[in-house]
């Protein structure tokens, strides 16, 4: 009677058990699924939008500087222009930046300035945009006008092949300056990813390397990148995404000028500023397809980026595995 008893409570536990594991199963499930629907909800919604657009412009869209919103006429190559120009500058600018503060927190900073330090880069990263937009429109924008533009011109605007880049006039945004702001704005989120993975190295492995010789700069190109380089791409992707998508940073210093220059110097304006400026205004049905046609070709460029850094870490696997 009694295994009888014990055997029944048994079943039930074991039930329950199956029970509770198959609704986990199936809430988890749908907590997965849902980021995928909320992510081809959004594709199709912007395809839709962006079809007057396409169907009135063609591909001419893409190709064409023309933005008109009087006549009618949108073209989105100078929007797409000033998204890549202001985000491989911030890129350039942040990666090598962001690399050296996570190697300095976690191969050479003393152990009492690590915290402060790394607590700094944290709050940072927590700025909100607008606050780097107003700070770079009325404290940034007028220091670099007076004091960095004049020397890049005299000494870089005269070099060949790259003079024109740093000629025309010296108003304090535009371009560079954008791409500046966004270097600052990215290289909190950079350093952390950065650092994070740093640490994970096992310090025996550190360890082995210096007591066979090698010096601190050996130890991180031999031992932390190799052992970090998909955390490190991580966090440079995480960055660059940032930067195509920051928004009101980027339209307080652009200059949002609907116009092609070689100047870096130069206004311009980027697909994001350009949807914040307008889409409140937008009056004609056209006008509000070409906005979502932009809106469109900037997830395409994100989604290319990504695909990119995936394509390139798999390639990456491979050469290790054919070593």
């Amino acid at each position: 009677m009694t295994d009888s008893i014990s055997h029944t409570a048994m079943m039930s536990v074991m039930r329950k058990q199956r029970i509770q594991d198959f609704l986990f199963h199936k809430v988890t499930m749908l907590f997965a699924l849902s980021v995928l629907i909320v992510l081809v909800g959004i594709i199709i919604s912007l395809i839709l939008e962006s079809i007057p657009a396409f169907k009135t412009f063609g591909l001419h869209f893409i190709f064409s500087a023309e933005w008109d919103p009087v006549n009618d006429q949108y073209g989105a190559l100078i929007p797409i222009i000033g998204t890549l120009v202001t985000s491989v500058i911030a890129l350039l600018i942040a990666f090598p930046v962001s690399f050296g503060i996570a190697l300095f927190l976690t191969e050479i900073c003393p152990a009492w300035l690590r915290r402060p330090l790394g607590t700094a880069v944290e709050l940072l990263a927590g700025v909100p945009s607008i606050i780097y937009g107003i700070w770079g429109l009325f404290v940034f924008a007028p220091l670099f006008a007076d004091y960095v533009q004049p020397v890049l011109k005299a000494t870089l605007g005269n070099v060949p092949l790259i003079g024109p880049l740093f000629s025309g006039p010296m108003m304090g945004i535009g371009l560079l300056t954008a791409g500046l702001v966004l270097a600052i704005m990215i290289i909190p989120f950079i350093a952390s990813v950065m650092r994070d993975v740093f640490e994970i190295v096992p310090a025996v492995l550190k360890e082995s390397a210096y007591g066979l010789g090698c010096t601190r700069w050996e130890v991180v190109r031999k031992i932390v990148l190799p052992y970090t380089k998909t955390g490190v791409v991580g966090g440079v992707m995480l960055g660059l995404g940032r930067a195509l998508g920051e928004t009101m940073a980027v339209t307080f210093v652009i200059g949002n000028a609907n116009k092609l220059s070689w100047s870096l110097f130069a206004a311009g304006n980027s697909i994001t500023s350009l949807l914040a400026n307008e889409f409140g205004e937008a009056q004609s049905a056209l006008h509000v397809s070409s906005l979502f046609s932009l809106a469109l070709i900037l997830f395409v460029i994100t989604f290319i980026v990504l695909s990119a850094a995936k394509l390139m870490l798999a390639g990456m696997s491979r050469k290790e595995g054919t070593k």
